[in-house]
C-alpha cells in the first residue's frame, strides 16, 4: 500500500481487514491469491502442518495463507511465516503455483497459491492454533491436501 508519501507502508497500519461475510461474498465470486510456504531441513525434509480447522481439518499441508490488498509478496511470506511457524524469514525464492480445485469443487472458493521456498530463515518452525501438529517429511503423508501433493510430488519436493 503505498503512503501519502508515496513510500511503501506496512499493511500493520491499517486496520480495514474483511469481515467473515465479506470475504465470503468477494471470494465466492473472484479467485484468492495466496502464498504457500516451503520450509526445508539441512537433509531436505519439509515441515508441513496438520490443519486443525477447516477448511481442510486434518489433512497435512504446506503453511500459507492470503495476500492482502495492497501487500507484498514477500511481506506476505513473512507474515504467513510468522503467524504459523513462529520462523523470520530472511530470503525466499518463488518456486511456481498451485491451483486448488478441490476448493471449488466443495464449494468453499478458488485459490491460487505462489509457491515460496524459503532459503533462509531464524527461529524453529512451531505450530499456531490452526494446526494440531507438524513435522519434517520427505514422503508424502498420509491424509495430504489434494492439491498440494501433486505440486510436491511433480517438483520432487517430496516422494511417493
Amino acid at each position: 500500500m503505498v503512503s501519502r508519501t508515496g513510500t511503501m507502508s506496512s499493511m500493520e497500519d491499517h486496520h480495514w481487514l474483511l469481515k467473515e461475510e465479506e470475504y465470503k461474498y468477494i471470494y465466492s465470486k473472484v479467485p484468492r491469491l495466496t502464498v504457500e510456504i516451503i520450509v526445508r531441513d539441512e537433509n531436505g525434509a519439509l515441515y508441513l502442518t496438520e490443519r486443525s480447522v477447516q477448511p481442510c481439518k486434518g489433512q497435512w499441508h504446506l503453511p500459507g495463507g492470503t495476500v492482502l490488498f495492497g501487500e507484498a509478496l514477500l511481506s506476505a511470506v513473512r507474515r504467513v511465516a510468522t503467524r504459523e511457524l513462529s520462523i523470520d524469514v530472511r530470503k525466499a525464492t518463488n518456486r511456481g503455483y498451485i491451483e486448488y480445485p478441490s476448493h471449488y469443487l466443495h464449494g468453499l472458493d478458488s485459490p491460487i497459491g505462489l509457491v515460496f521456498d524459503v532459503t533462509d530463515y531464524s527461529g524453529n518452525p512451531a505450530v499456531n492454533a490452526e494446526a494440531s501438529d507438524g513435522g519434517w517429511f520427505s514422503k508424502l503423508p498420509h491424509d495430504m491436501h489434494a492439491d498440494q501433493d501433486t505440486f510436491l510430488l511433480e517438483k520432487g519436493y517430496l516422494v511417493a
